[in-house]
């Protein structure tokens, strides 16, 4: 399967649509996911055009992780989580549905079972109310 330029994440990047972006680098972007699982639900993308983690380049995957890393633990913080989990899916089979390389990083809670993926879209105002709070601890 080749790269679709014209994926959702493509798009985020150039900003031909919006996002609420909490974090950007020269390699990388990471963002709310906008049918979050969890308050603080992000999404931590490359720029380099890569369609999913078993056919990235190693070096993209070198430049993301320490940014995974990092999302993780301001998530962490910023929403007082008791733990947090990195989700990364490859193919349709395995829930994939944007072909661009990603990783969810999702705050979690003793007791507090995830939301369901792709179910209920959150409001504007939620995410930037998220996003604020994960630039005040970056």
């Amino acid at each position: 399967m080749a790269y679709d330029t014209d994926n959702l994440f493509a798009k985020i990047i150039r900003r031909e649509i919006p996002a609420e972006i909490i974090y950007e680098d020269e390699d990388s972007l990471v963002f709310m996911d906008v049918m979050p699982q969890s308050a603080g639900h992000a999404l931590v993308i490359p720029k380099a055009p890569s369609e999913m983690l078993l056919t990235a380049d190693p070096e993209t995957l070198a430049l993301l992780m320490p940014i995974v890393q990092k999302i993780s633990q301001a998530a962490m913080k910023a929403f007082k989580a008791d733990g947090v989990v990195v989700m990364q899916f490859n193919h349709a089979a395995a829930g994939q549905t944007i072909f661009h390389t990603h990783f969810h990083v999702v705050p979690a809670y003793e007791g507090v079972e995830l939301k369901r993926h792709n179910r209920d879209m959150a409001n504007a105002d939620l995410l930037k109310a998220h996003a604020d709070k994960y630039r005040a601890v970056l």
